[in-house]
């Protein structure tokens, strides 16, 4: 597939078959998103594959699914066959760039203005999205209210933040959000050349 399609296509999906999807599918995507930036080669993002029935059902209920069916949509966390946690470790991050090739003459570490290990995660999670619609899948992604209660269900370690669930499955017809009412911003609108 073209990479303009595959962004094009790229979508949230709400509704997802009960078709599974084979391991080798599930590494693929997790193999892609690896090829996320990292600052410093850090690393610091894993993720945590669920495909237990019972384990995505509680996660639905972490990620509050409820609220998600009560607005009308299906149950679309729970039922997608695969759960991608992804997890962002900071210390991962402190601890590389204490490493002589990064660590500043003058000072312990450098100093933080952007938390990298968030926009790394970040990027991770949109490449997941990506194969995952290269595959010919449908994908979405909720935040957790309650990483603690995340990481005490799948046995994440404390230095890993769980910042969120992509689902992965074969898309089903679903209801569309009304937020795509708002429709996209213009290029003009968000682009600026040069200067503000």
């Amino acid at each position: 597939m073209e990479f303009r399609e595959v962004v094009r296509k790229r979508r949230m999906v709400r509704h997802f078959t009960s078709e599974p999807v084979p391991a080798e599918v599930v590494d693929r995507i997790i193999a892609t998103a690896q090829h996320a930036p990292s600052a410093g080669f850090s690393q610091g993002i894993v993720f945590v594959a669920v495909t237990d029935e019972a384990t995505r059902q509680r996660i639905g209920e972490i990620a509050g699914e409820e609220h998600y069916v009560k607005d009308g949509f299906h149950p679309f966390i729970s039922q997608a066959p695969v759960q991608i946690v992804i997890c962002a470790s900071e210390q991962v991050y402190h601890d590389r760039y204490r490493e002589p090739d990064k660590k500043p003459e003058d000072a312990d570490e450098i100093d933080w203005p952007v938390p990298y290990w968030h926009t790394d995660a970040g990027c991770a999670l949109m490449l997941i999205l990506l194969a995952a619609v290269n595959e010919g899948l449908g994908s979405a992604f909720v935040g957790t209210h309650h990483p603690d209660q995340v990481q005490a269900l799948l046995g994440i370690p404390a230095e890993y933040l769980p910042i969120g669930v992509a689902m992965i499955g074969h898309a089903a017809p679903d209801v569309p959000s009304p937020s795509l009412k708002r429709g996209r911003r213009q290029l003009d609108d968000v682009l600026h050349r040069e200067r503000w």
